[in-house]
C-alpha cells in the first residue's frame, strides 16, 4: 500500500515563538486514509476516558487507548494506563510518520471523538512520563475538526483546521508554553479518530 499521495510541502513552524507546530497536511491518500478510518473505528480496544479531578473519577463520552513498544505505563488527569501491544495498522502509521519527520515514538494514545459534542479542553502535553521537549506526531482521520494554541503568557492563539488524513507535529519547548484544545462545535457530527505518537521515557530507571 503506497500511504504517500505526495511529498510534505516546506514546513513553516505555525507558532511565533516559544514551540514548534508543523501542520504536513494530508499524508495520507484519499482512499487509503478512508480505509485506516474505518480499520481503527472498529478494531482499536476502545475504552471510555476516566479522569480524577477533586478526588472524583469523571467517565467521558470521548473513549481512548494506549498502544506501544512494551507495557508502557502513561499516567494524565490522575489515571494511569498500560499500553497494548501495536497492531499492524498502527505499526505502518507509526512507521509512516517517522519517515515523514525522522522522529522515532515508541507508543500512541488514540482519542475518538464521536461527533462535535465531543472535545479536549486547554490543556499541554507536559505529563513526566513523556520525553520532555519529544516530538508528538498528531495524525487525523474522520472529521475535519478546528485544532487551537494558546500562549500560556501572552494568552495569544493560533488556530488551523485538521484534516482527514493529515500529519500535524508538535516538538521542542511547545508543551512547557503552549496550550491546546480541541473545541467542541455543533457543526461536526460525524467521528473523528485522532492518533498521538510519542516517546515514553523511563523516569525510574533515570532516577536510580
Amino acid at each position: 500500500m503506497d500511504l504517500f499521495n505526495n511529498e510534505p510541502n516546506f514546513l513553516r513552524n505555525l507558532l511565533p515563538k516559544d514551540g514548534i507546530v508543523n501542520y504536513y497536511g494530508k499524508v495520507v491518500s484519499a482512499s487509503d486514509a478512508n480505509w485506516y478510518y474505518e480499520s481503527l473505528l472498529h478494531s482499536i480496544d476502545w475504552k471510555n476516558d476516566e479522569a480524577i479531578i477533586f478526588g472524583k473519577s469523571i467517565i467521558t463520552k470521548r473513549k481512548v487507548a494506549w498502544y506501544g513498544d512494551s507495557e508502557f505505563e502513561y499516567t494524565y488527569s490522575n489515571t494511569t494506563k498500560r499500553a497494548l501491544a501495536w497492531t499492524n495498522e498502527l505499526l505502518e502509521l507509526k512507521t509512516l510518520i517517522e519517515q515523514a519527520t525522522s522522529e522515532t515514538f515508541n507508543s500512541c494514545l488514540l482519542n475518538l471523538y464521536h461527533s462535535g459534542d465531543e472535545g479536549m479542553a486547554w490543556h499541554s502535553d507536559g505529563e513526566k512520563d513523556l520525553k520532555r521537549n519529544g516530538a508528538i506526531g498528531s495524525l487525523s482521520f474522520g472529521a475535519e475538526r478546528k485544532f487551537a494554541f494558546k500562549h500560556k503568557q501572552t494568552k495569544e492563539t493560533i488556530s488551523l483546521i485538521l484534516e482527514h488524513g493529515s500529519l500535524l507535529v508538535m516538538k521542542g519547548p511547545t508543551q512547557s508554553n503552549w496550550l491546546h484544545r480541541l473545541p467542541p462545535t455543533k457543526m461536526v457530527n460525524k467521528p473523528r479518530v485522532n492518533l498521538t505518537f510519542r516517546t515514553i521515557v523511563d523516569n525510574s530507571r533515570s532516577s536510580a
